[in-house]
């Protein structure tokens, strides 16, 4: 008799553990709380200059020029002109390559149009080119330098007194050298075009003379 009662006892509480389990409440999903994804919006800007053409005032503004704060050329009376112009050259070479020489004319241009600008053409190497004694260190960033110089002057007529070259060898770095990537981009040229006018009738009377100087003959 005790051991049917015993048999009964744990079917009861069996059957009650049983129905507390199928009774226990749900968890609330739809309590749940979800963030939406954030969605990235990427401002185009077509010329580059810095300034996305939602409020870029002069679109297709030509690369390495100086813009204002509307993305316009930088044209105040302090300074005429400042163009920038970069090159970048293969290990151990200072032939300057057919973007560049391109590149190279469109500043030539502005020094003819500006034509009390001067030019200051800086030449840098790689750490990797000065610790190879068969690449002449010494002279490579000079070269490079001079040869940016030396297509001004010979092809555009450039007064070379305008253009003043430095060699900086591997010090100025502009980034690491730790990659190939960083090797190449320090292997460059950089310069920079300056005319700085005191006056409105100055920056007028330059670009007179430049007027007259390109008048085609009869």
């Amino acid at each position: 008799m005790k051991a049917i009662l015993y048999l009964v006892s744990i079917t009861l509480c069996s059957s009650l553990a049983l129905s507390a389990c199928q009774t226990a409440p749900k968890l609330a999903i739809d309590n749940i709380v979800t963030a939406p994804m954030p969605i990235l919006m990427v401002s185009l800007d077509s010329d580059g200059d810095g300034y996305s053409d939602e409020i870029d005032l002069c679109p297709g503004t030509p690369r390495n020029i100086v813009t204002d704060e509307r993305g316009c050329p930088f044209t105040g009376m302090g300074i005429g002109l400042k163009m920038e112009y970069r090159a970048f050259f293969a290990k151990g070479s200072s032939e300057l390559s057919k973007e560049y020489q391109l590149e190279l004319d469109t500043v030539a241009l502005k020094l003819q149009e500006y034509y009390t600008a001067t030019m200051r053409i800086e030449g840098h190497a790689s750490v990797d080119e000065m610790s190879d004694t068969k690449l002449r260190p010494n002279s490579l960033a000079r070269n490079r330098a001079l040869i940016v110089k030396n297509y001004l002057v010979l092809k555009h007529k450039i007064d070379p007194e305008r253009l003043n070259t430095f060699n900086y060898d591997a010090e100025q770095p502009i980034t690491s050298s730790d990659t190939e990537e960083g090797k190449s981009m320090n292997r460059r040229v950089y310069g920079v075009a300056t005319a700085d006018f005191d006056s409105e009738e100055e920056m007028s009377m330059n670009r007179r003379i430049f007027e007259i100087a390109v008048e085609p003959e009869d």
